[in-house]
């Protein structure tokens, strides 16, 4: 635009120079839009094979991810949608989740903890007396010692706890053995029993069930009179077995 309007010889002969570049440039893109195209087709052909690869592959990967989650639904039934089982996936698989705390004859102990130095404590039998099970009253049982038989009594108020939970737990702990039995309506609170009637006995008095370990501030105490609880074992000892459904 410059050289148009500038005059003289200098600015006519730069005029002509830019018009001849400019037609040759023309004729370059002209000549060579043929092989410019293929090029461009050649590329988005590459691509193109290439995202159809990647998108096969990836298909067939949900594929087997869908075929094996459906097993996994399947196995469990109902498991998935109407328990606790979920829950704990996300505390196993997020190690930055602590378990809450609770009061163990006095003193702030984290929640498993308590229930494992609990359990863990037991020589010959182990009785938990709670209307309100759940998966993880199971879970926490295996800290039970090897070979030591375990009774849970519950009416399982709520139905929280389901036969496939049950048996599967079971199936992952062999060397568990939990028994059910019902209460009838016998008891409100919750006890842990250990040993019940050798000389180690305890029995403890808990406020909350096992089955919210940790979710609330809750206190687990040791009954220092076993005597009167007696005479209430025995009778719940004496009660039906416990049917899941």
């Amino acid at each position: 635009m410059l050289m148009t309007v500038l005059k003289g010889d200098l600015a006519i002969a730069q005029s002509k120079a830019l018009i001849r570049t400019f037609r040759s440039m023309k004729d370059y893109i002209i000549e060579n839009q043929d092989l410019l195209g293929q090029r461009q087709y050649l590329q988005l052909s590459m691509i193109s094979t290439q995202n159809t690869k990647d998108i096969l592959d990836l298909r067939r990967d949900l594929d087997k991810v869908e075929n094996q989650m459906a097993d996994v639904v399947s196995s469990l039934g109902e498991v998935v949608t109407h328990s606790e089982l979920a829950e704990f996936m996300v505390d196993f698989g997020n190690p930055k989740i602590r378990t809450g705390y609770l009061i163990l004859n006095g003193e702030p102990v984290e929640a498993d903890l308590a229930y494992a130095e609990i359990y863990g404590s037991a020589h010959h039998s182990v009785y938990v007396i709670d209307n309100y099970i759940g998966l993880k009253t199971l879970v926490l049982m295996k800290n039970v010692p090897e070979g030591i038989p375990i009774t849970l009594f519950s009416d399982n108020t709520g139905n929280r706890l389901r036969r496939t939970e049950y048996e599967d737990f079971l199936k992952e702990y062999p060397n568990v053995k939990v028994n059910l039995k019902q209460t009838n309506g016998r008891f409100h609170d919750r006890y842990i029993i250990i040993d019940y009637g050798k000389d180690s006995e305890k029995i403890f008095h808990c406020g909350a069930s096992s089955k919210d370990a940790g979710k609330k501030v809750t206190t687990i105490t040791e009954v220092p009179e076993k005597g009167i609880y007696q005479g209430l074992i025995e009778e719940i000892l004496q009660e039906p077995v416990l049917e899941l459904t």
